[in-house]
């Protein structure tokens, strides 16, 4: 029995140590745990060996062997397992074979009838296999991350590769393939003599990713091959090289980097037209480049930089490549401290304008933007006080250049008084200093410098009351009545003041219930005014409904605000809001009836649904005109649907259309598969806008995509057509 127990702990420790994973050698005297279980331990003093058999189970260090029979050969030191073999590593990989035979310290060995487990879904077959130390080298072999289907007739996995050599790196953490054929749902669709992937046990590696081949009547057949590098746990980045048959060679890169409570990402690309003639430009070759870009970086204690960036060499270039949508460019620098509730910012913008009506020398940069907040963390006086000061320096090119400083202190007190009413008082005084500086003369400016103030004081009284009432299920019903009162002086805006912050303005909803509801600080709302309304919500244990209407009355009109819709005379326009929320389903309407007649002049609405790997996105819009922003009256319908049809199967449509107008803008169909090792996706896009001036004329575009998983990848929604396929940005 000794005989048996010594010769037994000799062949776990000779064979699981080196065997099962490569770790450093331990000191001599060293506490080990080894765990051997079989039906049978026989040890042959005559021949030298040890021989466990029936259902032999080793365990050493999380490492685990199987098999029917294992024999350790003391003269040849040499270890051999058969019948049903099976090695389990310390990360889970588990590797199958009829027999093994291991060698030199038990570091090298050959498999037959060879099989592995990777990961949690690479699967790995071979007629035979050699191991070297942290590599196994395996002949005649077949690799694929999916599931076999257990159907008969359905046997073959969805795609597999199959390689007369196959190198398994543990310590490169690379899977090299020699002569291979890639296949999918049975049909050899690619060779090569070289292929590689990455562990399926990494969460990243370098590689290439899911491709886009396709073609657009604007730059002809293209092929986009997108290449990631992981140049460190916290930093990678992405070249994506195209070729085009008629739009030239671009290459887009993407870098992203984190460190600490830091980070940076830069998107950039270069592309070469031969014909050129985008953006206005002659033709002939044209280089083309853009960059976007933001940075926060922590400068130590409560101090922060950072900035944005979004420029381009080409008012048309990323609209033709369809990198980007976007119109007007932002970039910004910025240096921000907060401390407490406080904070302090200086910030400054440049813009650039990409429409063809956009004239540069007329578009201001702001710099610098002062912006500070003083916020106690105690009550001033049993209430909340704040101060802010703002300030702005506006320069362009051509035209007026403006500098404004703007400080304000405002005090709230809020109550509860008896039956749950809420009622708060706000006092605020603000005052504002410009500096114009007009290169010419204009009816309301001399040229040279000019210098304007004003003070702005300001009363508010809120008062609401809930009432709250419990229904059954874990339902419960509020009703809120509202009443605003704000007392101010009327005026306030000279004539000699330029608006340039505050012509962005929409009533609604969203601002119905704000002292002052005019952006910016150009203009300011004036005189005495009653916002009232009345907001009603149920809640249930699944989601909510809540509805909100309200209307402001005046006791004299200010002028203005005459310039924008629904808010001209002594009652403004009657504006509402209805909204249901559930888990998989969203409905929120935003609506402005005419005071006057009752008819409607604002109506927004937006419509979500989700069920299980299908969704649903709905919007319409109907906006009146801005005449400060030059805008006209608009009518639009946006929709897309993802709709999982049959099994894994995904149909997508999407549409755009000014009802206005009378005219489609953009639509988008297409058909997909997807499952937990294959993705692939064909789209067909029609973009029916134009600019002539810019070189971008009405677009067609076909695209497919084709991603091989090679690890276990969730199947997430969207993941094969965008969430927002008109969005301004390419995803």
């Amino acid at each position: 029995m000794l005989a048996r127990f010594a010769g037994a702990a000799l062949l776990t420790t000779a064979f699981v140590l080196p065997a099962l994973a490569q770790t450093p050698p331990r000191a001599a005297g060293s506490d080990r745990q080894v765990l051997l279980q079989a039906d049978t331990v026989e040890y042959d003093s005559n021949a030298q060996t040890v021989s466990a058999i029936g259902k032999v189970e080793i365990r050493d260090q999380g490492r685990i062997l199987l098999a029917d029979r294992v024999t350790y050969d003391q003269r040849l030191d040499r270890v051999t397992a058969s019948g049903n073999v099976s090695l389990t590593d310390t990360q889970g990989n588990v590797a199958f074979a009829d027999a093994v035979v291991l060698t030199d310290g038990m570091r090298n060995g050959a498999l037959t009838g060879f099989g592995a487990l990777i990961g949690k879904s690479g699967r790995l077959a071979a007629a035979s296999a050699a191991r070297n130390g942290q590599v196994i080298v395996a002949t005649r072999a077949v690799y694929s991350p999916c599931e076999i289907c257990k159907e008969e007739g359905r046997r073959v996995p969805l795609w597999q590769v199959k390689s007369e050599r196959v190198v398994y790196d543990q310590a490169a953490q690379k899977v090299r393939f020699r002569n291979a054929s890639l296949e999918a749902f049975g049909v050899p669709i690619l060779w090569s003599p070289y292929l590689s992937m990455p562990d399926p046990n990494l969460r990243y590696s370098s590689g290439f990713l899911t491709p886009d081949i396709g073609n657009s009547s604007k730059y002809g057949y293209f092929a986009r091959a997108p290449y990631y590098v992981a140049l460190s746990p916290s930093r990678d980045l992405t070249l994506s090289p195209m070729i085009s048959s008629l739009g030239g060679e671009m290459v887009e890169l993407e870098y992203r980097q984190r460190w600490n409570n830091s980070g940076l990402w830069f998107r950039g690309s270069l592309a070469h037209n031969a014909d050129g003639g985008l953006g206005g430009g002659g033709a002939g070759p044209q280089f083309y480049d853009h960059l976007f870009g933001a940075g926060r970086i922590a400068l130590g204690g409560n101090w922060r930089t950072g900035f944005d960036i979004q420029l381009t060499n080409n008012d048309g270039y990323m609209h033709f490549y369809d990198i980007s949508f976007l119109d007007r460019l932002t970039s910004s620098l910025f240096l921000e401290n907060m401390t407490g509730r406080s904070r302090l910012a200086l910030t400054g913008y440049f813009f650039q304008g990409l429409r063809s009506t956009d004239v540069t020398a007329n578009i201001p940069h702001a710099a610098p933007l002062l912006e500070y907040s003083f916020i106690p963390e105690r009550n001033v006086l049993g209430g909340q006080f704040r101060f802010d000061l703002n300030g702005v320096a506006l320069t362009r090119g051509s035209g007026v250049n403006q500098q404004r400083l703007t400080g304000e202190m405002r005090w709230r007190l809020p109550l509860i008084l008896a039956g749950g009413q809420l009622w708060s008082f706000t006092a605020s005084l603000r005052g504002d200093g410009y500096r114009l500086e007009s290169p010419v003369a204009t009816p309301v400016l001399p040229m040279g410098d000019s210098w304007v103030s004003r003070a702005i004081p300001q009363l508010a009284l809120d008062w609401r009351w809930p009432f709250i009432a419990e229904g059954r299920a874990g339902r419960s019903y509020v009703l809120e009545p509202i009443v605003q009162l704000v007392a101010q002086p009327y005026g306030g805006n000279p004539v000699t003041l330029r608006n340039e912050d505050s012509t962005d303005f929409e009533f609604s909803d969203m601002n119905i219930f704000s002292a002052s509801r005019l952006p910016g600080y150009d203009l300011v709302e004036s005189g005495y005014r009653a916002n009232v309304g009345l907001n009603a919500e149920a809640l249930f244990p699944g989601g909510s409904v809540q509805a909100m209407v309200g209307q402001t009355f005046r006791l004299k009109p200010d002028p203005v605000l005459a310039a924008f819709a629904g808010t001209a005379g002594t009652a403004s326009d009657v504006v509402g809001r209805l909204s249901f929320k559930f888990s998989d389903f969203s409905l929120n309407q935003r609506i402005d009836f005419d005071r006057r007649n009752g008819s409607i002049n604002r109506h927004e609405v937006y419509l979500t649904g989700t069920r299980g790997r299908s969704s649903m996105q709905m919007s319409y819009v109907q906006l009146p005109a801005v005449a400060a922003l030059g805008l006209p009256r608009r009518e639009e319908i946006n929709g897309q649907i993802d709709v999982n049809i049959w099994r894994n199967w995904q149909v997508f449509l999407a549409a755009r259309r000014n009802v206005q107008g009378g005219q489609m803008l953009d639509a988008e169909y297409g058909l997909g598969y997807e499952d937990e090792c294959l993705g692939i996706s064909l789209a067909y896009r029609r973009k029916y806008t134009q600019d002539l001036i810019l070189g971008l004329p009405p677009s067609t575009s076909v695209v497919l995509r084709l991603s091989f998983k090679t690890g276990e990848e969730p199947i997430r929604r969207f993941s094969l057509f965008p969430q927002d396929v008109f969005a301004n940005t390419r995803r």
